[in-house]
């Protein structure tokens, strides 16, 4: 049994434009850069509980989802995904924050536990398994004074915003490789590769 093509790509985040900018919506981010630079764009899809567009591949549809749900309910909407368009939890990639990697670090992996994020956690309870493909994105550990839950939720500072632009684009062309070549190729160019 060779590697499941990836058929979606979650990025997770917060709703609405008190978030827009914040750390924790590092996965909305990376989705808006990959749609706008293939030329797709998001609509809103009630039935999903999210914003959606569709990533035409040469062999494939390639659904692109942003829940709408507030992050910790992420999986609510990955879950109607997965339900509608029948997908497997392996076809999924969830984009997302992480505050154990510094920032402009990126990490691909094929599973694991939710290291903590809500959002993830909130995933892999609704599909039941740990077997989730998944980007995490470095955003860093809060400065000493601020917890956690303050940190993500506060916009990424003008001095990080350089990192940011460079984390985006090198998330969006792992998301790219990994759609096109698979996961695994994509672990092997991008996990190394921390410039």
């Amino acid at each position: 049994m060779g590697e499941k093509r990836l058929r979606a790509v979650v990025g997770l985040g917060n709703p609405g434009p008190a978030y827009t900018d914040t750390r924790h919506n590092l996965g909305f981010m990376v989705l808006d850069r990959l749609a706008q630079q293939v030329g797709v764009s998001f609509a809103k899809e009630g039935k999903l509980r999210s914003r959606l567009a569709v990533l035409r591949l040469e062999d494939r549809e390639v659904y692109l989802l942003k829940p709408q749900t507030y992050m910790n309910l992420s999986g609510e909407a990955v879950r109607l995904l997965v339900e509608k368009k029948g997908l497997l939890p392996e076809e999924i990639l969830v984009v997302y924050d992480d505050l154990d990697l510094p920032l402009g670090r990126l990490k691909l992996a094929l599973s694991g536990s939710s290291g903590g994020h809500r959002g993830m956690g909130s995933v892999l309870e609704a599909l039941g398994t740990t077997s989730v493909p998944r980007l995490r994105l470095g955003i860093g550990r809060p400065p000493a004074g601020v917890d956690a839950a303050t940190y993500v939720l506060s916009p990424f500072a003008p001095e990080e915003r350089e990192e940011l632009d460079r984390l985006l684009e090198r998330a969006v062309a792992a998301v790219k490789c990994a759609l096109q070549e698979g996961m695994v190729q994509a672990m092997n160019k991008f996990n190394q590769r921390q410039l």
